[in-house]
């Protein structure tokens, strides 16, 4: 009678003779798989480079250089680190997949398992932004200029916002206009609840209408109650993070022990077949680690107040009968006089 511990030795061995006997994990088919896979490839990128991309604008081909060098700098770092797991778990277990699933766990952990100290630097940017948007309205509450109220605001702001309110002092000081400064704030911040605050603020700058004290009130408000609703979320969702870390560290510790202690019963495992079998396990395994990080991930807007010309203050769609060159409204604004401005 078969027992319930020699069921994987069973199954993994009835795999191993069916690859022998030249079924669907013959050798003939892998290769034929292969090459199959490598022509469409081939296929599809010489598609792409007949028909070509197109071209993308400014702001978005600086943020993928910085993507770029920020991921050299993380697979410098975090790529030894995993190269040195995934040895040590090729030696431990003589399994070329599982050395290779546990350097790809390791160098993809903070993207699968991580995000709370990314969260946590968002929260404490929007709530910086809310009380500097605080600081900022009770400043000009005691019928001071924007461009004196700035200054005096940025000397009690938060540390996270605290470099870039300084850039923003200097260059004013520097004799730039006060809407391209804000414009550069904005980029700086890099954050949709910055865009809202920096916007209102330009608009201000170039109509110089009334109500900015309620509008920045307003405006601070709705990003506390936005830290209060990911504060709470976050609460919500450490558990659930908590939990995930404690399967994936107890199943890693399970196949470890019995590929050391317990040789044996997970021998069929180092055979091709069982190497193949290896594979699709862990794949399913990334598969479900990859949608619970898409469950757990907070969808943020994206920005609008982006330029992709440095004459581009706020991107808005052209209208058919416009040109290329022809001035856009929020160009031709600041030439308008203040009462005109506030009618309109």
């Amino acid at each position: 009678m078969t027992t319930t511990m020699d069921r994987p030795n069973v199954t993994l061995a009835a795999l191993d003779s069916l690859g022998s006997m030249g079924g669907l994990f013959s050798t003939t088919v892998l290769y034929a798989l292969a090459c199959g896979i490598a022509v469409g490839g081939g296929l599809a990128l010489l598609a792409a480079a007949v028909r070509g991309l197109p071209v993308k604008p400014e702001h978005e081909k600086q943020k993928a250089s910085e993507r770029a060098s920020e991921l050299v700098r993380f697979a410098g770092r975090r790529g030894s680190i995993a190269a040195i797991a995934g040895i040590v778990v090729l030696l431990l277990t003589r399994w070329a997949v599982a050395g290779i699933a546990t350097a790809v766990l390791v160098f993809f952990w903070d993207k699968l398992f991580g995000g709370a100290s990314e969260e946590k630097a968002a929260m404490k940017r929007v709530e910086a932004l809310a009380s500097w948007t605080e600081s900022l309205r009770d400043t000009i509450a005691g019928a001071v200029g924007l461009e004196q109220a700035i200054p005096a605001s940025a000397r009690a702001a938060a540390p996270v916002l605290r470099p870039h309110l300084d850039a923003l002092v200097d260059r004013l000081r520097s004799r730039t206009p006060l809407p391209e400064a804000l414009q550069q704030l904005a980029d700086e911040i890099d954050d949709a609840s910055a865009d809202i605050i920096v916007a209102a603020l330009i608009l201000n700058a170039r109509l110089r209408g009334p109500g900015l004290r309620q509008v920045l009130g307003a405006l601070a408000k709705s990003a506390r109650e936005e830290v209060d609703m990911r504060q709470r979320v976050m609460a919500q969702r450490a558990s659930t993070r908590r939990s995930v870390q404690i399967v994936v560290a107890v199943s890693i510790a399970f196949v470890l022990g019995l590929s050391i202690f317990n040789r044996e019963f997970v021998e069929p495992y180092g055979t091709a077949v069982g190497q193949l079998v290896l594979a699709c396990v862990c794949g399913l395994f990334a598969l479900g680690f990859w949608w619970l990080r898409k469950l757990s991930t907070i969808e943020t807007p994206e920005r609008f107040l982006v330029r992709d010309e440095s004459a581009v203050q706020f991107v808005r769609p052209r209208t058919p009968g416009s040109q290329p060159g022809s001035p856009t409204p929020s160009q031709t604004l600041p030439h308008s006089s203040p009462e005109e401005g506030v009618r309109r």
